[in-house]
């Protein structure tokens, strides 16, 4: 699973999820729900480059 990041910086990490918001660990970034948003700066996943 890649990781997936952010223009403010912020690293979405499928290992680690979004616990805070409800996702689980071992979430891939492809499964996030649509309605799921940068827990920083609120970005939604269209915005998110995939990190090689």
């Amino acid at each position: 699973m890649s990781k997936h990041e952010c223009p403010c910086g912020y690293v979405y990490d499928p290992a680690e999820g979004d616990p805070e918001n409800g996702v689980a660990p071992g979430t891939a970034f492809e499964d996030l729900p649509d309605d799921w948003v940068c827990p920083k700066c609120a970005a939604e996943k269209e915005f998110f480059e995939k990190m090689d």
